[in-house]
């Protein structure tokens, strides 16, 4: 690193993110400002059902006022494992649990301004039960797919969502013989 940290300032303190502002020194003199938003982090579950077939969740997105073509996913809550928050987050989402989870990697979202990393895990051998979403869920849709469908899907634009194109190809790489 060629800076020093001048101060650091919690200029917002948020339900999802904090807004940090750190005032940096070069080593040649110069000043800089760096806006972090601090984030806890979330999880993303791949579920994918007995006969290969994976589900995907649509639902509303505000920030883009459009419904989106999603894995399940949910931010942690303070310092909540992220299996916990994925195993939640299935429930919640999809209705389905599972005893057969495991993590396929993790992403950095954002890492030129947002704390953000999000587990992605692998779900199998669901167990079909009901759903347990939140209030701004309620109007989300499950939909299954095939592997081939979705491929086409993030191809023609109808999935555009990032943890959902990193998280079926977590599943390619994990699955295919490199």
């Amino acid at each position: 690193m060629n800076f020093k940290l001048e101060k650091s300032e919690i200029l917002f303190s948020g339900k999802v993110f904090d807004l940090k502002v750190d005032e940096i020194k070069y080593e040649s003199g110069n000043k800089g400002i760096r806006e972090v938003a601090v984030h806890n982090g979330g999880a993303v579950v791949v579920p994918v059902k007995d006969d290969g077939k994976i589900i995907l969740v649509k639902q509303y997105r505000y920030p883009f006022d459009k419904v989106l073509l999603e894995l399940p996913a949910g931010k942690l809550d303070r310092n909540e494992v992220p299996l916990t928050a994925a195993q939640r987050e299935l429930k919640e989402e999809t209705g389905y649990t599972t005893d057969k989870i495991s993590k396929l990697g993790a992403i950095y979202t954002t890492p030129g301004f947002c704390t953000e990393v999000l587990h992605i895990y692998l779900a199998e051998n669901l167990i079909a039960g009901e759903h347990e979403r939140e209030e701004g869920e309620l109007g989300m849709e499950v939909l299954e797919f095939t592997l081939k469908e979705i491929y086409n899907m993030i191809l023609t634009g109808e999935i555009v969502d990032a943890k959902t194109i990193c998280g079926i190809q977590y599943l390619n790489l994990s699955s295919s013989n490199l």
